[in-house]
C-alpha cells in the first residue's frame, strides 16, 4: 500500500485542481492520498466527485500555526469541517491572506519589482491565497528563477524584505480545536531549516503531552540527518512517524509518492480519528 499525506491543490497553492489531484495520484500508483490544502476544506467535494476506483482519499487541511515567533505548519487527518471552532478558526487565519498578500506587493513595489495584485490574484485561480503564489509572480517576472528562490530573506523568507505577517494559530490550541473536531495531528516538515527557524526539540515533546499525534519525517526538506534525529525524537516521544511528498504540481519538482507514509502509521491515523473517515474510490467522473 502506498501512502501520500500531504498534498495540495488549486484550492491552496498547488497547481492540480482537486479532480487532477486525485486522478494524477492514480495513475502515479497510489492507494491513498491526503487533500491538505492550507487553511481550507473547499477542495473537498470536487476531490471526492472525482476520486477513482482504487484509491482513498484522507481529508485533511495544513494549519498555519506560530509559536515563540516561529512559524510552523499542522497537518489535520480526518476532522469533522463544520465543527464550529475549528472553523471559525481556519476562517480567521484563511480571511488574513488577502490583506498579507497586498502587503507584500506594496513592499516588492517599493523595491521597485512591478507585481500587482491583479497578477497574484490571477496565478490564485480563486485559491486561498499565499506567499507561493507572489513567488510565481516573482518567477513569471523574471526576478527569480524558481518558487524556492524567492523564499529567500532578500524577498519572501521569515524575516524578508517583502515578508509580511500573518494571523496563525498557537500550535498547542491548533492542536485542541482539531482534537476537539474529531481530527489527528501531525507537525508537518519540523526540520525544515532552509524555510527559516525551526521549533525546538522542547517545543516538539511540550507539543507531544498537549496530544500531537506524529511528526512528518520523511519529507523533501529533511536530510538523512534530520531524518534520523526525527526518528530518534519520535520514538522517545510516543509520535507517529509519517512521510509525504508534499505535492504542489508544478509549482514544486517533487513527485507524488515521492515519500510515504506507512500502512501501519496510516491505520493508527484512521483508528484514532472520529470526525470523519477516509473516502474509499468508486469511480469518480
Amino acid at each position: 500500500m502506498r501512502v501520500d499525506l500531504h498534498c495540495h491543490s488549486t484550492a491552496s497553492d498547488g497547481t492540480d485542481t482537486p479532480a487532477e489531484l486525485v486522478r494524477n495520484a492514480a495513475a502515479a500508483g497510489l492507494d491513498v492520498v491526503a487533500l491538505t490544502d492550507h487553511d481550507t476544506t473547499r477542495g473537498y467535494a470536487e476531490a471526492v466527485a472525482a476520486l477513482p476506483e482504487g484509491l482513498t482519499l484522507v481529508t485533511g487541511a495544513e494549519l498555519s500555526c506560530r509559536v515563540d515567533g516561529v512559524s510552523m505548519h499542522m497537518l489535520a487527518y480526518l476532522f469533522d469541517p463544520e465543527e464550529p471552532a475549528l472553523l471559525a478558526e481556519r476562517e480567521l487565519v484563511r480571511d488574513d491572506r488577502v490583506p498579507r498578500a497586498q502587503s507584500m506587493i506594496a513592499k516588492l513595489n517599493a523595491l521597485d519589482v512591478p507585481v500587482t495584485w491583479e497578477h497574484v490574484e490571477r496565478i490564485a485561480g480563486g485559491g486561498s491565497v499565499g506567499r507561493p503564489h507572489v513567488a510565481s509572480a516573482l518567477v513569471e517576472l523574471g526576478v527569480v528563477p524558481t518558487v524556492s528562490d524567492a523564499f529567500t530573506e532578500e524577498w519572501l523568507a521569515d524575516g524578508g524584505r517583502a515578508y509580511v505577517e500573518k494571523h496563525e494559530t498557537d500550535p498547542f490550541e491548533a492542536i485542541r480545536l482539531v482534537k476537539g473536531a474529531g481530527g489527528v495531528c501531525v507537525f508537518a516538515h519540523p526540520a525544515a531549516a532552509k524555510r527559516g527557524r525551526t521549533v525546538p526539540e522542547s517545543t516538539i515533546a511540550e507539543l507531544a503531552a498537549a496530544g500531537l499525534d506524529g511528526i512528518e519525517v520523511d519529507h523533501m526538506d529533511h536530510d538523512d540527518d534530520a531524518r534520523t534525529r526525527l526518528r530518534g525524537l519520535a520514538a522517545e516521544l510516543g509520535l507517529l512517524v509519517t512521510g509525504s511528498s508534499d505535492y504542489h504540481g508544478s509549482r514544486k519538482t517533487v513527485a507524488l509518492g515521492a515519500y510515504t507514509t506507512h500502512p501501519d502509521v496510516y491505520g493508527e491515523i484512521t483508528r484514532r480519528a472520529t470526525g470523519a473517515f477516509p473516502v474509499p474510490g468508486t469511480g469518480g467522473a
